[in-house]
Parts: structure tokens; sequence; C-alpha cells
């Protein structure tokens, strides 16, 4: 509320007194408080720069610092962690003080080449981030600005024409092999081991999200169905909830856990829910176990797998409806191109060739043949002597008076 003697009366309208409004602009622009703050936010840009002329929008994005910008509390905790690593990068380059309304497009360009080249601050073996991290940092750092632009804080986004979008990479991608993956099951320690890996190589589950949410109540042997629940995926219209057929892989890991669970229990996988178990440290060990290297990204690549097996039996749509992403998403960054594509494709191209090319090979030889009996100087009646065998047995006749017509008989 206004306080009282802040409005005077003008010709019967109620009007806010400019100089009211000034002593509060100032006395709330160090913190940026109250209605001040938003009544600031919405001016017209020219109008709240001339305020800033004098001192009265510290508050406001003429003032704004890179520090002031916090990260919403309303995310999941990995989206925040997210945030969190391109805020630091930000403020590692820019610095704390630096104003929103100083950062030009030009510096969001220095910043993205630091981060590609100097912005690891994990892995002390190498400074540089690899180029999908950079896309998606940039990504974020243009979310943050775009939020700055909607409150007025700023006129342009400097990050705006930078390119954002993650791609693929397929030197990080792994078919997972059937008989690979039998290998790590068999050295899997229990039976809730061998459901996770199950599930994740032949239900294509996000690990840990999906697995972890996985309850009895939504598997359905007898129906052969699950239903699976996307944390990922819960703002879309779906609600993040889609049905994944049992297929025929999966079915004996199923049952098995159904028959170990122990009576009333909720989820399918119970001992590993803590938040302390590591699931990926855990698995690179099974695998060691059963003699072979880790692969890259262990639990994506085990869905990848099962996508791109998927791909070659049923229709795209149907895949990525019981996978939970879209198309687009899943030729970019799920299916793959294997070993046993290009064996099938090499394959098949060698049987056209051999049916659609060797008969006609033939001829180029006998023209061949033809040619070099004839820079040898053979006559035609040496290299056909067969057909002048044949010539000489056909009978000689002399034609009659009548010609070639029928005799008729006259009455």
């Amino acid at each position: 509320m206004i306080e009282h003697g802040e409005r005077h009366q003008s010709a019967g309208r109620t009007s806010v007194d400019p100089v009211r409004r000034s002593e509060r602009v100032a006395a709330n622009a160090a913190v940026g408080q109250g209605k001040t703050a938003g009544w600031l936010a919405k001016l017209d840009v020219k109008l709240r720069r001339r305020l800033s002329a004098i001192g009265l929008t510290d508050a406001t994005g003429d003032r704004v610092r890179l520090a002031d910008i916090a990260s919403r509390t309303d995310l999941k905790a990995a989206t925040l962690t997210a945030l969190g690593h391109t805020r630091r990068c930000l403020l590692k380059f820019f610095g704390q003080s630096k104003l929103l309304r100083a950062i030009t497009a030009g510096d969001a360009e220095e910043w993205r080449i630091w981060l590609a080249t100097e912005g690891n601050e994990r892995d002390t073996n190498r400074d540089e981030l690899s180029d999908n991290t950079v896309r998606r940092r940039t990504g974020i750092a243009r979310q943050f600005f775009n939020a700055a632009l909607k409150k007025q804080f700023i006129d342009v986004n400097p990050f705006a024409g930078l390119t954002a979008q993650v791609r693929g990479n397929r030197a990080r991608q792994k078919f997972v092999t059937r008989e690979e993956i039998q290998k790590v099951i068999d050295a899997a320690p229990d039976i809730e081991w061998r459901t996770i890996i199950a599930l994740s190589r032949y239900a294509g589950l996000r690990v840990p999200s999906e697995l972890l949410a996985l309850r009895w109540t939504d598997v359905d042997l007898p129906a052969g169905r699950m239903t699976i629940r996307a944390s990922k995926t819960e703002h879309h219209e779906s609600g993040g909830i889609r049905a994944c057929p049992i297929f025929p892989e999966l079915r004996p890991y199923l049952e098995a856990a159904w028959d170990a669970a122990e009576d009333g229990a909720e989820y399918v996988i119970t001992r590993y829910r803590d938040t302390n178990a590591n699931l990926r440290t855990q698995m690179m060990r099974i695998i060691a176990r059963a003699g072979l290297t880790p692969w890259p990204k262990l639990f994506h690549n085990l869905r990848a797998t099962r996508q791109t097996e998927l791909l070659d039996r049923f229709p795209v749509k149907a895949v990525c409806e019981w996978l939970g992403n879209s198309q687009a998403v899943a030729i970019e960054h799920y299916a793959q191109v294997t070993a046993e594509h290009f064996r099938v494709a090499a394959v098949e191209a060698t049987g056209h060739f051999e049916a659609k090319q060797n008969p006609k090979q033939q001829v180029p030889a006998t023209a061949c043949d033809d040619q070099k009996d004839r820079q040898r100087g053979e006559s035609d009646s040496q290299r056909f002597p067969a057909v002048a065998g044949l010539c000489e047995n056909v009978p000689v006749t002399v034609m009659g008076g009548t010609g070639l017509e029928p005799v008729t008989s006259t009455v």
C-alpha cells in the first residue's frame, strides 16, 4: 500500500506525488524491495535511464550486477546443479561486480571461447570442456539473460546469437551387444543388479530416475506392459507417464525379481535407493568383473542400444512412445549405425551386383576375343566352321512351274 500523504488530488483525479515517489525510489535503490522495484522495472527504458542519471535507479537494470543473478528454487536438483555450474563460470570470467548491461555480444563470444578452452574445473588432466557441455552452458547463460530481458534489466540478450543446440557425439556411442550384456548380467552380485541391468538394456529405462520410480503396481506381467514415470518429461502434456511393453528378453529378470521381492514391497528396486548408492561406480566394477572394458556413458548407451534394436523392428513413432523421447532426439542422440547394419547392407549389395552385372560382363569379353581374332587375320569361315557345316546339309530343290502357290484342281 502507498503511505498516507503520497497521493494528492488534482482536477478530481488521484495521482502519485512524483516527489514522494522519488523519495521512495531513493530509499529502496540499494535493496530493490517493495512495489517500487516492480514499478521501476516496468518503466520505459529512456525514463529509467534518466532516473539512473541522477542516481535513483541502483536497483534496476542499469545497476544490476552479474552477482545478483539468483538460481531458481523450483527446479530439480540436477537442473539446479547445471545452473550453478554456468553461473559460477560467468562469475569467474566476468567478475561479480560486472553490470549486466555492460556485457556485450562480443563479451559473450569471448566467454564461450574461454569456456571451451579453460573452463573445466573438475578434471585436472584437461582444461577444456566438451563441445556439448559448452553448448549446454551457453544455452543456460542465454536463459539467465532472457530472464533479465523480461524484467527489463537489459535491452538485448548478448548470448542470443551463440549456438547452444546439443549434438549427438558419435565418438562416445557404444552399441552393447547381447553377448556383452549377458556377461555383465552374469557378473552381477544379486537379483536386483541383474534387474537393473536388464531394465536399462532391454527396456531402455533412464537410470536412475525412471528405474527407481518403477513400482510393482506399475508392472503388469500377465498383460506384458509396464507404466513408466519419467520425471524428466513430467512437464509435458503426458505428465511424463508412458506405457512400455515387457519384452521377452526382459520378462525372466522381472519374474525373478518378483519371486525374490519381500511381501508388501513397493518398488522393484529396493536395495539401491539410497542417495549414496553410486550406481555408475558399481556398474563399472561389474563390467570389469565380466572381463570387459567400461564404455562411455554407461547407462545412456544401454538405452541407446535398445532404441537402435527396436528401430530395426518397429515403427519409429511406436519406439519413441515406448522409450519416452521425440523422434528428433532419438535420431540425433540414440540411434546408432552398427556393424551388423553395414554387413547386411554389403551382403545385399553384393548379391544384387552379381545377379545384375555378371551376364553383362560376358559381352565385352566376346567383343575383345573377336577383335583379337581379326588381328590374327582369321577369316569368317575359319571362325565359324559349325555354321558352314549346317549350310551344306540344306537340300537343293528346283521351283516348279506353278510357283509358290498350292496346286488347285479344276472340274
